[in-house]
């Protein structure tokens, strides 16, 4: 089946790396993998960070609809059969899928979905509401993470709501022989203001506090904020380097050199370096944010923390740095875990399921 996949924050093959263009990607290859036949249907980002431009926002995607509608109608061959919208939330709304998926009677399906009902007035109350319309036409809505369920269900038609763990293709990171030598830390993440910059700052304070202890730290990843991350990471000398951004290959072979995976997770959604970590065959320490907990095991895989408490962290990292026999076995476990769970083929069995119960709507 052809499907119209969008996603109004960034779309797949945005110039710029996220994890919201990983997850895109990766759902991109999980229909492909099902037989089905993805494509792009719009890259119009609807990303309004201050909620002045909604309006014009709507207005321009309401044309931009019309002429998708027109289109398809002309050219039958090239329209969906099915639209899949993924991450919708009040500063991103879906302004497209919901009136193209109503005037072809097609299925509408979103893949991650929040909703904060403080939103519901203020400059995002339009994208706030789109959000939750768009949600009750949904014929699916689909839970990566498991911590927007409980804000989004009240907008869900009943049987309509499905979980699919987050996910990655297994295959593609291994774990590797450890070498000798002081245990090797290492933290994968963007550099940029907000939450990122404040998990790093959690994470040099928390460091700070094992500096009696022989280790070092690899940091992977980059952006605006780098010497603020550098500043952060100051005090912990020339323990750390800083690898820059790097690519998936590059990634994975680092994450497989490495002992431990360390990251305090701030407002974290549940995040895709979690699983390659664990994939690699590392343990991992994390704040128990979002849908963190959905993805490491506490006392299974890794060692979860209360967020944003660089005591803790600092505790839960001492605990695996004198005790290799535990990192090991937490590190099969997290192995064994990723690939049980959170493999692409196993996600695309899964949704494939999913889209195979939806029937046509009824046109507007």
């Amino acid at each position: 089946m052809r499907i119209a996949f969008y996603a109004p924050l960034k779309p797949p093959d945005h110039k710029t790396p996220s994890g919201d263009r990983r997850v895109a990607r990766l759902l991109v290859k999980a229909l492909r993998l099902a037989g089905h036949r993805p494509f792009v249907a719009s890259r119009l980002r609807s990303f309004d960070a201050t909620g002045a431009g909604q309006q014009r926002m709507a207005a321009r995607a309401g044309r931009f609809a019309d002429r998708l509608i027109a289109r398809y109608r002309l050219r039958p061959e090239e329209a969906p059969g099915l639209w899949f919208t993924y991450h919708l939330y009040y500063k991103a709304p879906d302004w497209l899928g919901p009136a193209v998926s109503r005037a072809l009677a097609i299925p509408y399906v979103v893949a991650e979905a929040s909703v904060a009902m403080k939103r519901a007035a203020g400059p995002w109350a339009a994208g706030h509401r789109a959000v939750t319309e768009a949600l009750r036409q949904a014929s699916l809505v689909i839970g990566l993470n498991p911590a927007d369920r409980e804000g989004v269900q009240p907008f869900v038609a009943s049987g309509a709501w499905a979980e699919l763990p987050p996910f990655i293709a297994t295959a593609l990171y291994r774990p590797a022989a450890r070498t000798a030598g002081p245990p090797r830390l290492v933290a994968v993440a963007m550099m940029r203001t907000g939450d990122k910059l404040a998990s790093y700052r959690v994470l040099g304070t928390a460091l700070a506090r094992l500096l009696d202890l022989d280790w070092t730290l690899e940091v992977i990843g980059d952006g605006p904020a780098r010497g603020e991350v550098a500043a952060a990471l100051a005090p912990l000398g020339s323990r750390v380097r800083f690898v820059g951004e790097a690519g998936e290959a590059e990634v994975a072979a680092r994450l497989a050199a490495a002992d431990l995976f360390v990251w305090p997770a701030i407002n974290e959604a549940y995040g895709m370096a979690l699983l390659e970590a664990q994939a690699c065959g590392l343990p991992v320490v994390a704040g128990r944010s979002g849908g963190v907990g959905a993805v490491v095991a506490d006392g299974a895989s890794g060692l979860l923390v209360p967020p944003g408490d660089p005591v803790a962290f600092a505790a839960a990292v001492r605990r695996l740095l004198v005790d290799p026999t535990r990192r090991a076995r937490l590190g099969a476990a997290a192995r064994a875990k990723v690939e049980r769970e959170h493999d692409l083929a196993t996600a695309s069995r899964r949704l494939a399921a999913m889209l195979d119960s939806l029937q046509p709507i009824r046109a507007a």
